[in-house]
């Protein structure tokens, strides 16, 4: 544990390029999966009451894929022979941000949705009598469950931060291009170096915490 310490304090370059790369990742990704999530979460709250619990349901199936099948589909696109293949984005970092993009995005639909169904039915009422097209209603509705979209942008930017199979699959763990954090400590595990392994789950429990905490400060206060 005290070298592992004496690692990150020493300030060791090949370690902190690593942390950066892979916060670098989880934000792009987040980002991207953002506005899909929350428009595909938004449509599913407002469905009616019988297909609203199908699309729940599908919603959550989409959250517990393991990350390995995730990385597998995006794998099928983004290979040579697959239909976006022209673009290279295997073995490179494109290709980890596109997986924890399809990562987070149901995540992020899922908290959404699950957000807004807690909301009073009186205010989405009002939204129709004021004659809002459906644009004014995302975003009116986006403002007043601003604390739902808070807690689905930190969930989402922490799984993406710490998951393994999606990097490990699109990105290849290749030094100073697509090494994360989880995937040099699986590395750096297997390999009996484990300095450096603590010193980067140490960064990632801080990360978790910062978040979360960051999270707690932004969202709205309740009254």
């Amino acid at each position: 544990m005290k070298e592992a310490f004496g690692l990150l304090l020493a300030g060791d370059a090949e370690t902190w390029s690593i942390v950066a790369r892979s916060l670098g990742f989880a934000f792009f990704s987040t980002a991207f999966s953002f506005l899909p999530g929350a428009l595909v979460g938004f449509a599913a709250a407002t469905l009616r009451p019988s297909r609203r619990r199908s699309a729940a349901a599908f919603l959550n199936a989409l959250t517990a894929l393991p990350t390995v099948v995730i990385g597998l589909f995006v794998y099928s696109l983004i290979s040579r022979s697959g239909p976006l293949g022209f673009l290279s984005f295997l073995y490179a970092p494109s290709g980890v941000v596109l997986g924890q993009t399809f990562l987070a995005l149901p995540i992020v639909a899922s908290l959404v949705y699950a957000g807004l169904s807690k909301l009073d039915p009186r205010f989405r009422e009002t939204l129709f009598t004021l004659g809002a097209s459906r644009v004014r209603r995302f975003f009116a509705t986006a403002r007043e469950a601003r604390a739902v979209v808070v807690a689905a942008l930190v969930a989402a930017f922490g799984r993406v931060a710490g998951e393994v199979g999606v990097c490990m699959m699109l990105g290849g763990n290749i030094r100073g291009s697509t090494r994360t954090m989880t995937t040099a400590i699986a590395l750096d595990a297997s390999k009996g170096e484990f300095e450096r392994a603590i010193a980067l789950g140490l960064v990632l429990f801080a990360v978790a915490v910062l978040v979360n905490l960051a999270a707690h400060a932004l969202a709205p206060r309740e009254a």
